[in-house]
């Protein structure tokens, strides 16, 4: 049987119900306009090695729903952040399809993974959106949650920050923008700009994927908040920073086609088919130009580029382990 524990944290309204993000055409997560103070809810234990926490965030009025991995060894740990693709479903792909419970069992390091960002890009958006509700990821993920889950695992305060599709995007995005803040950062199958032509489009896509308009996100694509979230003109700021990249070119493998077989119907296979292939073919555009810029301001990064592979989660599950020969030395040594 679980075992929850529970900390009191003053919140003088009940919370809502949330519907599941996940589900298109469902309701934007409610928000409790009286969770003005962020604080841990409670703890249920889900294995051994693993806790799943309610944490009240101030900064989007509302319970966030996050999933703690205790790595191998004996406290203090550094910390990976894990960010989730577009779904942003209850409980975070990386757990339910990206293998990430199996993969850090035995590695000296505490994941943490956040659920329920869908269509967010894990930024703070200028509006509420009606669809996708209020966010307010950045500064949940740099601000709210750190203290709180560092301080719960006796973290040695070294961090990094890593995700897939969306969530590299993000991830690269809060590196850049909090420099210093990560050790290291992995980006697998992401685009990385947004002032430009083809980054405006690639998260206004996003954004309309699941209902959500990009324009509340941060205003009209012209103004300045689209090119201070741009990592291709912020790229300067991840200097120092451990840097992984990788793409493939949306040929399937054979983990690929075992999925698509497995699709509980022909539409849902040609789905994942031809979204799969036209995804991770401009995820590796993406790639490459990014790692050009890296390579022009001679910032050092680890770029791997597969000759199959789809923008699916056998796909990235099958990166995780090259992304982690990367950010595993940037967060195993002290500060000088």
């Amino acid at each position: 049987m679980a075992v929850i524990a529970t900390v009191a944290v003053p919140v003088t309204a009940a919370v809502p119900a949330a519907a599941d993000p996940g589900v298109p055409g469902a309701p934007p997560p409610a928000v409790d306009p009286a969770m003005t103070r962020t604080g841990l809810i409670s703890i249920e234990s889900v294995g051994p090695h693993r806790d799943h926490l309610r944490i009240a965030s101030a900064a989007m009025r509302r319970i966030i729903e996050v999933d703690v991995l205790r790595g191998s060894g004996s406290a203090p740990r550094p910390t990976l952040y894990l960010l989730d693709g577009v779904d942003g479903e209850t409980t975070s792909g990386w757990l339910s399809k990206g293998g990430a419970a199996e993969f850090f069992a035995d590695k000296p390091v505490d994941a943490v993974l956040t659920s329920g960002g869908t269509g967010s890009m894990y930024s703070d958006w200028d509006r509420h959106d009606s669809a996708l509700g209020l966010n307010r990821w950045e500064t949940f993920l740099t601000e709210e949650l750190p203290p709180i889950v560092e301080s719960l695992l006796r973290s040695n305060g070294r961090r990094a920050i890593a995700g897939v599709s969306m969530g590299a995007q993000a991830a690269m995005m809060l590196a850049q923008r909090h420099p210093g803040r990560y050790r290291a950062v992995a980006g697998l199958s992401g685009c990385y700009s947004t002032a430009d032509p083809l980054g405006r489009a690639v998260t206004t896509i996003t954004v309309a994927s699941r209902g959500g308009n990009v324009e509340n996100l941060w205003g009209p694509p012209n103004s300045p908040e689209w090119a201070e979230h741009d990592s291709l003109l912020g790229a300067e700021e991840l200097r120092g920073t451990a840097i992984y990249l990788s793409a493939a070119t949306g040929v399937p493998t054979g983990a690929d086609l075992v999925a698509i077989a497995q699709s509980p119907t022909i539409v849902d296979a040609l789905r994942t088919a031809g979204g799969g292939a036209a995804l991770e073919a401009g995820a590796r555009s993406c790639t490459e130009r990014f790692a050009r810029r890296l390579a022009d301001l001679n910032i050092p990064a680890t770029v791997e580029y597969d000759t199959a592979g789809m923008h699916t989660w056998p796909d990235f599950e099958a990166a995780l382990p090259k992304a982690w020969a990367v950010l595993a030395p940037a967060l195993a040594h002290p500060t000088p």
